[in-house]
């Protein structure tokens, strides 16, 4: 097949690069360019570039490196300003409207493998092949395509691919979904890539340090709308009685518990965010879980919008394991999700995934109640 590979610079697309040359198949690489490093935002209080192994110009020139090795065409694709808009400003939004938002799935749907996928089929190629630990099967009996998890669970990525369309998957590839990490890195090693031993990114990759509330503070400096920061305002109790003050409802997450700056007798947790009011309300530790919640933006992959309630494992956050629920399908992509026991810190902006085994039903964004 003639195969378009997403070069992400790391060694998990470049072991699967190097697996399908081996295969025979003649590919054509491409690495995205999403962030510029040297904005000015994404910087160190000296004002110097923040170390980034996601998405840099540094993952580009790996990239690039890897591709040359392996002797295929490598392109660059500048998606800067479309990464902004689909992925970046959403972000800071989320945050501003006190909700705890995880990017890399839209980043994954709505901007690389939209663009990859429009630009494999203007070169005429047969698939879209990335490094993701998951699998795609064709059931010819639906005439619909399959997504499922990796068999390594461990590094399963099916909980970031649950938004793409029957097209989509259609032509999507992943070499990797069978396989142990050691077993990636081997074929890296076999293949004598520069990548072989190149460690993980483990953040997002326009945050490097993973300090949100930080980067939010400059992203809006930058831009010239400080005026959009939240202000301070009260920390209080479920009765509603002040316990504490809060700088900013961006600085905080359901499920929090350091850095409340509260002296009680007892642990307090992040329950709720609330932007109208301008509060975070705090409370015990068995005050987190609850039995049900709202999704919004439901695509159902393993097949149409049911009519019927559906049974499924649900996956509230990338490390949650998944537990046992019904998914009741509700008007205008939405659906409300029942647990059958209580769950920990269900926490608005995060996506929700919907598990039969180790196959993709559907997914969502949680959504308040």
């Amino acid at each position: 097949m003639k195969i378009a590979v997403a070069m992400s610079g790391g060694v998990d697309s470049s072991a699967a690069a190097a697996l399908l040359k081996r295969q025979g198949h003649e590919l054509v690489g491409f690495t995205m360019q999403l962030w510029n490093q040297r904005r000015g935002i994404s910087v160190d209080e000296n004002g110097d570039p923040l170390p980034s192994r996601c998405c840099s110009l540094d993952d580009v020139y790996d990239a690039r490196r890897v591709a040359e090795g392996l002797g295929f065409p490598f392109y660059v694709l500048n998606l800067e300003r479309e990464f902004e808009e689909s992925v970046v400003e959403p972000f800071v939004q989320s945050y501003l409207d006190g909700e705890t938002p995880i990017p890399c799935v839209a980043c994954n749907s709505r901007l690389k493998f939209a663009s990859l996928d429009k630009m494999a089929v203007s070169l005429g190629c047969d698939k879209v092949a990335t490094g993701h630990y998951a699998r795609v099967e064709y059931d010819e009996i639906a005439d619909r395509y399959r997504l499922f998890r990796g068999l390594n669970h461990w590094k399963d990525q099916s909980y970031f691919l649950w938004e793409l369309n029957q097209d989509q998957l259609s032509r999507s590839y992943f070499p990797l979904g069978e396989m142990l990490k050691s077993e990636v890195r081997d074929i890296a090693r076999d293949a004598n890539l520069y990548t072989a031993e190149k460690q993980e990114s483990q953040e997002i990759c326009f945050v490097p340090d993973g300090k949100y509330s930080e980067f939010i503070d400059r992203y809006l400096d930058h831009e010239g709308r400080s005026n959009e920061l939240p202000v301070g305002g009260d920390i209080v109790n479920k009765a509603g009685e002040t316990v504490g003050a809060h700088g900013g409802i961006h600085r905080y997450t359901i499920g929090q518990r350091r850095g409340l700056g509260i002296a009680h007798e007892k642990p307090l947790y992040v329950l709720q965010i609330e932007r109208a009011k301008n509060q975070i309300i705090v409370g015990d530790a068995d005050e987190l879980e609850s039995i049900e919640f709202t999704a919004k933006g439901v695509n159902w992959v393993a097949f149409d919008t049911p009519s019927e309630p559906v049974r499924a494992a649900v996956k509230i956050r990338y490390r949650h394991e998944p537990a046992i629920a019904t998914i009741y399908p509700l008007p205008e992509m939405r659906a409300r999700i029942v647990f059958d026991e209580p769950q920990r810190a269900i926490t608005p902006g995060q996506a929700t995934i919907f598990y039969n085994q180790d196959e993709v039903v559907g997914g969502g964004w949680i959504v308040r109640k």
